[in-house]
């Protein structure tokens, strides 16, 4: 058996380049005592990864040049060597950008197919999913009657972050997305009550038209301007989170901060970072919540799907453009 995978061959400056990467062919590893083969067949890109192609120290190791990078994905097992995990289960995993993954099933979380499709294990139901809840309710406090702006509204985060937050009783949801089509999703299927396109003018001006009285929470996932009209529009007491700066992932130079800060000693406003793997206890209350309303319908999601392996990489830079409304995913 072989297998396709993506390796990483040099680490980009600015925007990635399809020369840093290659498609490679690899023999496909049988599992030893305690592993598993997968056949994936939904693959995660998201905007952190690009920060994995860097060789700078953060919060999670860089990929290895010229070995199979990561990334979520979710898969049928079609060989095991481990108890509790038998041919035929899907598992929710790291082993993605490649057909075949061979792993400790440790590192596997097994899935119910009948219960939800399988791709909104990497999405609506997934990391991104349990991203929105725990930034939205635990991080930035969120509270009945909060006003709750998010930036990159019609992403796989931003999206259920507002729709959580309507569920949850927001006096007022307000997003920004990059085009109109994406504004009037926003709108009229994920019931924002307004949503801009920041490109058609300052994001602060259109910012104070959509909230007139200010927002309590911010949930940020471009950074950059965004960043300093929510300071700006911050009501007493506001919190931000930070969730991803998508705005400056690919910038050669430090972007400079927001010029407002200052702002902050007159609102009392708190901002704080977020990373999903702090807030993994969650996870049994966020699918307890989160699944019914799905379920029903109460919750809304969209998928851009990408077929084959070999365009995994189109997909991830598709990501950092903006092309994907919710998540991106990559259909095997």
């Amino acid at each position: 058996m072989i297998n396709r995978e993506w390796h990483l061959l040099s680490r980009p400056v600015g925007w990635p380049k399809p020369e840093d990467f290659a498609l490679v062919e690899a023999e496909v590893k049988q599992p030893g005592e305690g592993q598993v083969l997968v056949r994936n067949k939904y693959l995660s890109v998201d905007p952190y990864m690009r920060g994995r192609m860097s060789a700078a120290k953060s919060y999670v190791a860089p990929f290895e040049l010229g070995k199979a990078m990561q990334g979520g994905a979710v898969g049928e097992v079609i060989a095991s060597g481990a108890e509790g995990i038998a041919v035929g289960d899907h598992v929710l995993h790291f082993g993605g950008w490649r057909e075949y993954a061979t792993f400790d099933a440790t590192q596997a979380v097994k899935v119910d197919p009948d219960a939800a499709p399988l791709s909104t294990y990497l999405g609506v139901l997934g990391m991104t999913g349990l991203t929105a809840y725990a930034g939205l309710l635990r991080t930035a406090s969120f509270k009945e009657g909060d006003s709750v702006f998010v930036s990159g509204a019609a992403g796989a985060v931003g999206g259920q972050v507002g729709q959580i937050a309507r569920l949850k009783g927001a006096s007022r949801v307000i997003g920004s997305a990059g085009s109109d089509e994406k504004v009037k999703l926003l709108v009229e299927e994920y019931g924002f009550d307004a949503a801009f396109n920041y490109k058609n003018g300052p994001v602060s001006q259109q910012l104070r038209e959509a909230a007139p009285d200010g927002v309590d929470v911010y949930f940020d996932n471009v950074g950059g301007d965004h960043l300093e009209a929510a300071i700006g529009s911050l009501n007493q007491g506001g919190r931000i989170a930070i969730c991803g700066m998508i705005s400056v992932y690919n910038n050669t130079e430090p972007a400079p901060g927001p010029r407002n800060l200052a702002r902050l000693i007159q609102t009392r406003g708190r901002i704080e970072g977020l990373l999903v793997g702090d807030h993994y206890d969650l996870q049994p209350q966020f699918v307890s919540e989160v699944g019914p309303w799905v379920a029903s319908g109460a919750l809304k999601y969209r998928e851009t799907v990408v077929e084959g392996i070999e365009n995994n990489l189109e997909a991830f830079l598709g990501v950092l453009r903006g092309d994907n409304t919710g998540k991106m995913i990559v259909k095997l």
